[in-house]
C-alpha cells in the first residue's frame, strides 16, 4: 500500500502538470512581470476613456469572448459585436473542451488561483440565474478521483471493498478487477462541471438580449484609428466594425500564443456517472461524464506549435481516437462504463502562452486595444472570471477586486 499511496502521489502531481499547462510553470512571479507592473497600470489608464465605450468589437467566440460579452453587457450596459472566422459561436475548443471545473486547482500559482476560485463561483452564480439555469448549461456539482489501473492486476493486492465503493466507476464488475489504488482529488464542495458549448450559447444570448450583443463572420486584421482614438476594426475582407474598444480573444491564433492539440471522444455510458476520473495506467486517460448520459475522454496531447489549422476545421486523427478509445476501455474494462462505440470525435487546441500564465490587460502601446488568451486547459473554468476581469477594464479603466491584473501584464512578452 505504500508503494501505491506514491505511486498515486506521483501521479497525481504529473497529471495535474499535464493537465494545466504544456510548458514550465513559472510558480511565484515572474521577473518579466514584475518588472511590467507599472507599465502594466499605465497601460490600463491610458486605454481609458473619459466615458465607457459604447460598443467593444470581440475578436474571438469562444468562452472568453462570450463571457467578456455577457458582462458588459450585464454589469455596464454596453453592446459588442463579436467577429469570429466561421460566424458562430464557439467553434474551436471552447466548444470542444469537457467543462471541468476545479475550485482550488491552481492556488499553487496564486494569480491564477485567485482567478479560477473567483470564476467558480461565477459559474455557481450562472447556474442559479433563471436566465442560464443548471440544466440549460448541463452544470453540476459532482465527485473526483485519482485512480491506478492494471488490467493484468486481478487478484494483486487490491484495496478493499470498502475502498472501492468510493469509485463510483468500480460498481461495475468490469473495471473492479482493474483497480489497484484510488485518491479522492475533491467532493461537491470543490468539483463542478458544465457544457462549454451551451455555456457559451447561453453566454452570448444574454449579451444580446442585455445589449443587443451581435455575432459577425470574418477576421480582424487591425485596429482603425482617427485622430489618434480608436473608431473601429478593419476585417480582412476589407470591410469595418464602428467600435471604441478592441478585444482579441483569439486563443491559439494570438500573437505569443501557442496550441496544444488534444483529441477528445463522446461515448454513451450505461448509467449516469458523478465522478470525474484522472486514470494513471492504460495510458493515463481523464475522463469526465456528463448528466446526460456520456463520457467525455480526452488524453494523448500533441507538443505545443503554432497553430495554422483554421478555427472548427481541426483535423481529427483516426490514430489519436483509436488511443483514446482502447485506454479507456482498458482502464474501465472491456465490458465496463466505457466500451460503447464513442457518438463523436473530435480535435481542438488549447491555448497555452510560454510561461503558462494567462495575458489578460491593455495592450502596450495600442490605446483601446485589448487581449485575453492562453487560458490552456483552463479556459471554461476561467471564463467568466475573466468575462468580469476584462468587462471592468475595458469599461472604467480598472478592474474589480478579485483579480490582480499586473500578474497578467501582456507586455511581459513584448
Amino acid at each position: 500500500m505504500v508503494l501505491i499511496a506514491a505511486a498515486l502521489s506521483a501521479s497525481l502531481f504529473s497529471l495535474i502538470c499535464r493537465s494545466s499547462l504544456a510548458f514550465t510553470v513559472t510558480v511565484g512571479r515572474p521577473t518579466s512581470i514584475r518588472a511590467n507592473t507599472s507599465s502594466a497600470t499605465m497601460a490600463s489608464a491610458s486605454s481609458a476613456t473619459p466615458s465607457p465605450p459604447k460598443t467593444v468589437v470581440i475578436a474571438g467566440g469562444g468562452v472568453i469572448g462570450t463571457s467578456t460579452a455577457y458582462y458588459l453587457a450585464k454589469n455596464h450596459g454596453i453592446k459588442s459585436v463579436l467577429v469570429d472566422p466561421t460566424g458562430i459561436i464557439a467553434p474551436a475548443a471552447s466548444g470542444k473542451a469537457g467543462g471541468f471545473l476545479a475550485l482550488d486547482w491552481n492556488d499553487h500559482t496564486p494569480p491564477v488561483g485567485r482567478l479560477a476560485r473567483r470564476s467558480f463561483a461565477l459559474h455557481a452564480e450562472l447556474a442559479s440565474d433563471e436566465n442560464f439555469g443548471a440544466d440549460k448549461i448541463m452544470y453540476r456539482r459532482l465527485t473526483c478521483a485519482a485512480v491506478i489501473v492494471d488490467p493484468n492486476a486481478s487478484g494483486t493486492g487490491k484495496p478493499s471493498g470498502r475502498k472501492l465503493k468510493e469509485v463510483d466507476w468500480a460498481q461495475d464488475d468490469a473495471m473492479d478487477d482493474n483497480v489497484v489504488g484510488m485518491r479522492p482529488l475533491g467532493d461537491e464542495d470543490t468539483i463542478a462541471q458544465v457544457h462549454p458549448k451551451m455555456l457559451c450559447d447561453a453566454l452570448f444570448g444574454d449579451a444580446r438580449a442585455t445589449a443587443g450583443c451581435d455575432i459577425v463572420k470574418g477576421e480582424v486584421e487591425s485596429p482603425i484609428y482617427e485622430d489618434g482614438k480608436l473608431v473601429g476594426a478593419k476585417l480582412k475582407d476589407g470591410t469595418t466594425i464602428a467600435g471604441d474598444a478592441l478585444l482579441y480573444a483569439t486563443g491559439p491564433w494570438t500573437k505569443q500564443v501557442f496550441g496544444v492539440k488534444y483529441h477528445s471522444v463522446l461515448v454513451p455510458t450505461p448509467r449516469v456517472l458523478t465522478q470525474s476520473v484522472f486514470f494513471s495506467g492504460c495510458g493515463d486517460p481523464e475522463v469526465y461524464p456528463r448528466p446526460d448520459g456520456t463520457a467525455y475522454c480526452t488524453g494523448f496531447p500533441d507538443d505545443a506549435v503554432r497553430v495554422t489549422e483554421r478555427p472548427g476545421e481541426e483535423e481529427v486523427r483516426d490514430e489519436k481516437v483509436d488511443m483514446i478509445v482502447d485506454s479507456v476501455r482498458a482502464a474501465s474494462g472491456r465490458d465496463g462504463a466505457l466500451s460503447a462505440e464513442p457518438s463523436l470525435t473530435q480535435a481542438c487546441y488549447l491555448p497555452t502562452t510560454p510561461d503558462g500564465i494567462p495575458m489578460m490587460g491593455a495592450i502596450p502601446g495600442k490605446d483601446g486595444c485589448y487581449v485575453a488568451a492562453g487560458h490552456g486547459c483552463w479556459g471554461i473554468l476561467l471564463g467568466p472570471g475573466t468575462g468580469e476581469t476584462m468587462a471592468a477594464l475595458i469599461a472604467t479603466g480598472k478592474t474589480t477586486e478579485h483579480v490582480d491584473i499586473s500578474w497578467f501584464d501582456p507586455g511581459r512578452f513584448e
